[in-house]
């Protein structure tokens, strides 16, 4: 264990052992709960298949569904597009007016169909509502996106303006820029954290209301209904999950920087 320690502490700049068997331990979290992770994208992936093959009640296309449902609450304008993308999937766009379903479920009359078509249609109806937690979650989702990204190119960009100074000064380069860029970085993963509690509390409203809707019009039987409430709450938990592994980043990015810092000040002082 100690050698394990040891590399770490040479790879990171650590000084100390404790720093050494905090970053060890949120390493194993990170490699558990993406495990854990890879488990329930498999059964969300069987469970997805399998409501895909089974008839829905209401003989309706996933396309069907979406228009009736925001027809129905004075959203003609919200279009509604196959897309094959795995960047988008099933999702509605508050900034294209657009609610996207995959191909698997754009034009199949299935139970699957059925629940993407009801809840991202639903997230347009809170949109037109002005639902407090749908305005936030529009305004936000931007940075929840591409706030990780931007870790490793903030990084990259103070290492190159540092030795480039450096270089300029004839010095060897502090790395002071590169440290700031590194923090601005965990700033934009604890922002990125914070939105996805805001993205899935919008998201769960909006299962909720689907629910109500297909019970109020008839669209789905009772046992349709519980097949779908259970299809969302995996859903749920596979965000959930995702949840504790971008904190669990966050943490291990924070005691890198930390690393870093007690590496520098080492060799400072020799």
């Amino acid at each position: 264990m100690q050698e394990l320690i040891d590399a770490i502490k040479e790879s990171t700049g650590a000084t100390s052992d404790a720093l050494a068997y905090a970053m060890l331990f949120v390493g194993a979290l990170i490699v558990i709960f993406t495990l854990i992770g890879v488990f329930i994208s498999i059964y969300l992936f069987l469970r997805y298949n399998k409501l895909n093959r089974i008839k829905n009640s209401c003989n309706m296309t996933g396309l069907e569904v979406a228009r009736k449902i925001l027809d129905d609450n004075g959203l003609n304008h919200i279009s509604v597009k196959a897309t094959g993308s795995f960047i988008w999937g099933n999702s509605y766009s508050h900034v294209w007016k657009k609610v996207r379903l995959r191909r698997f479920t754009y034009k199949k009359n299935s139970v699957t169909s059925l629940a993407m078509a009801a809840q991202k249609s639903s997230l347009a109806i809170l949109d037109k509502e002005n639902d407090p937690i749908m305005k936030k979650r529009n305004k936000l989702i931007p940075l929840q996106m591409f706030g990780p990204l931007m870790f490793l190119p903030l990084v990259v960009f103070g290492v190159i303006l540092d030795i480039v100074i450096a270089s300029a000064l004839d010095k060897d380069p502090n790395y002071a820029i590169t440290f700031t860029c590194a923090g601005f970085g965990v700033l934009l993963y604890a922002i990125s954290f914070a939105l996805t509690v805001v993205i899935l509390k919008a998201e769960t409203k909006a299962q909720a209301k689907s629910i109500e809707i297909l019970q109020k019009e008839n669209l789905a039987t009772p046992e349709e209904i519980e097949q779908i409430t259970d299809l969302y709450k995996v859903y749920n938990l596979e965000y959930i999950n995702n949840m504790i592994i971008a904190f669990l980043e966050l943490v291990l990015r924070v005691l890198e920087i930390i690393a870093q810092i007690q590496g520098k000040s080492s060799s400072s002082k020799d």
